[in-house]
C-alpha cells in the first residue's frame, strides 16, 4: 500500500533534482571554473545576470520539456511495481 506514496516521492525528487539552484548560487554561484554551474544556475545567470532573456526562456523550455521526457518515462516503468487498489 505503500508503492503510491513511494512512487510520488521518487517522481517530485527526480523533478527537484533537475531544478537544484539555491545551494550552488548561495556558496559558490557557479564555483571555481564553473563547477558547480548546475542547468537551473546557467538558466539563471543568462537570464538575470547576461540579461539574455529569450535563451533563459529557451533553456526553460528545454527543463520543461526534460522533465516531462523523464516523468513520463517513470510513470510506464511504474505500471510493473506500483499497486493500486482499485486496479
Amino acid at each position: 500500500m505503500l508503492s503510491p506514496v513511494l512512487f510520488f516521492n521518487l517522481v517530485l525528487g527526480i523533478i527537484a533534482g533537475f531544478q537544484y539552484f539555491a545551494q550552488a548560487y548561495v556558496m559558490t554561484q557557479g564555483g571555481p571554473l564553473n563547477a558547480t554551474l548546475f542547468y537551473a544556475l546557467y538558466l539563471y545567470l543568462n537570464a538575470f545576470k547576461f540579461l539574455k532573456m529569450g535563451y533563459a526562456a529557451a533553456l526553460a523550455w528545454i527543463l520543461f520539456l526534460i522533465i516531462i521526457v523523464v516523468t513520463i518515462w517513470q510513470v510506464r516503468l511504474a505500471r510493473r511495481w506500483v499497486y493500486y487498489e482499485f486496479e
